[in-house]
């Protein structure tokens, strides 16, 4: 077989009995803390413009919730306005290795559908892991080059949703090949829109989570795709890289399970950063300094961070200053967490923008050979009395050696929602309660109470 037959019948045919338990409750970890970032979008002008054109398209009612608003629509629509609120407040999880955060495109697909066919809570597990697998491989495939123009989660993310979506539709090994080849064409999502601080990102997550919806439900009605979307002549790897790693498309399929090594985000801003950010913040921490001490401060990163990283000198928006190395890590410096509250109060403070000019990155050849399989975070800081101390943090907090705790989970997806002003207290805690137990759900019900539209809170 093909490398993409062999990921296609591991898609279609996987289910929860193969997968390990300590795997199942990562799923679990990692569905929290999704549900928490797309709370977040609430809100967000371009989130709330998706919503609109979701519902104004129709139907204004259905069988899949929208978490922002409590409203229901398609599956379709619940999707893409899910996935679009869960990338916004840069919180959602990211796995190392693919580049890909997968999280935003596998869970609104797969929770929708789910839902429209009332799946169990272990056929959406199941489902869940399949497009997380899916997607981290090709994402790897596709390595470095292919993320300094595409954002990866725009462009993988159409498979990844397929994979999920086509295993809860139990597609056949045959199905979900065509369904691959639907989602690789349709994968799109370029980074040129960082330099504007326009909105592109959520419609990137939006768009991936739902063409690959479309791709999987179109294979269920025999609608043909692409057979070798990944590695043909003029496939995926051929347009979109220059460097392509066909065996990691079928690296250990069923035993090295690549959900595991997914990341969460402690600060609420582009994962770039946050290898720096840590490393200062040890800094800080040992030397007991706080940032009137600081004369300068250079990062030493991968080539990617520059990529990403450096268009943004003069942030203009709070989202954008998400994308500021020197924002970031003046947040954090100030603070102890750039969290969304420090972002949207902080953001642009005089004391944070002077400090944010204090901050240059270099690349290091120590850590631009790691990435993307480790991101290492490296500092130099050097005080206004001339003294110098290097900070070093191999695992920044959220990764896999460094994760947070399912208490940590908790507090994370509260402050999220409350944040957004999603949903209050108890209906948070009560969410929480579902995803812990969401194996033993017959068919999946919705996270959030319904509630009239006179009585939606802001």
């Amino acid at each position: 077989m093909s490398h993409a037959q062999t990921l296609a019948s591991f898609a279609a045919n996987l289910s929860f009995e193969q997968i390990p338990s300590e795997v199942v409750k990562r799923t679990e970890d990692l569905f929290l803390d999704w549900f928490g970032s797309a709370l977040a979008g609430r809100g967000a002008r371009p989130v709330e413009a998706i919503r609109k054109f979701a519902i104004t398209q129709g139907p204004a009612s259905g069988t899949s919730e929208i978490l922002i608003s409590r409203e229901t629509s398609s599956p379709l629509f619940a999707t893409m306005v899910n996935a679009a609120a869960s990338h916004f407040a840069e919180q959602d999880d990211l796995h190392n290795s693919s580049v890909l955060h997968p999280a935003t495109v596998v869970f609104p697909a797969a929770w929708a559908v789910a839902q429209s066919l009332e799946r169990s809570g272990k056929e959406f597990i199941a489902a869940a892991v399949a497009g997380y697998e899916v997607g981290i491989r090709v994402g790897e495939f596709l390595g470095r080059s292919h993320y300094r123009i595409f954002h990866t989660t725009g462009t993988v993310g159409t498979i990844a949703s397929a994979a999920a979506v086509g295993n809860l539709l139990r597609l056949t090994d045959e199905q979900m090949l065509h369904a691959f080849g639907s989602a690789g064409t349709q994968a799109a999502g370029l980074w040129e829109f960082l330099r504007d601080a326009a909105d592109s990102k959520q419609l990137h997550t939006a768009k991936a989570a739902g063409n690959g919806l479309i791709a999987a439900m179109l294979a269920a009605d025999g609608f043909t795709g692409a057979q070798d979307i990944f590695e043909g002549s003029k496939g995926m790897g051929a347009g979109m890289s220059t460097q392509t790693y066909p065996e990691k498309l079928v690296d250990r399929l069923g035993s090295r399970w690549a959900l595991a090594e997914t990341s969460f985000k402690f600060h609420a801003s582009c994962r770039h950063t946050h290898p720096a950010a840590d490393a200062l913040l040890l800094v800080l921490r040992r030397e007991k300094l706080t940032t009137t001490d600081i004369e300068s401060v250079v990062t030493h990163v991968h080539q990617a961070a520059i990529d990403v990283l450096g268009p943004v000198t003069d942030p203009k928006t709070i989202h954008q200053a998400k994308f500021s190395m020197g924002t970031v890590l003046a947040l954090a410096a100030e603070y102890g967490h750039a969290g969304v509250l420090e972002f949207d109060d902080h953001h642009d403070d005089d004391r944070i923008a002077r400090f944010r000019d204090k901050v240059s990155m270099v690349l290091d050849t120590e850590v631009d050979s790691a990435y993307p399989n480790r991101w290492i975070g490296k500092v130099t800081v050097r005080l206004k009395d001339g003294r110098t101390f290097d900070g070093r943090v191999d695992d920044p907090k959220g990764d896999p050696g460094n994760t947070l705790s399912r208490p940590e989970l908790e507090h994370k997806t509260i402050t999220l929602g409350l944040y957004g002003n999603a949903a209050n207290a108890d209906e948070l805690h009560a969410a929480i309660a579902s995803v812990w137990s969401i194996t033993e759900a017959t068919t999946v019900r919705r996270l959030l109470p319904s509630i009239s539209k006179e009585n939606h809170h802001g």
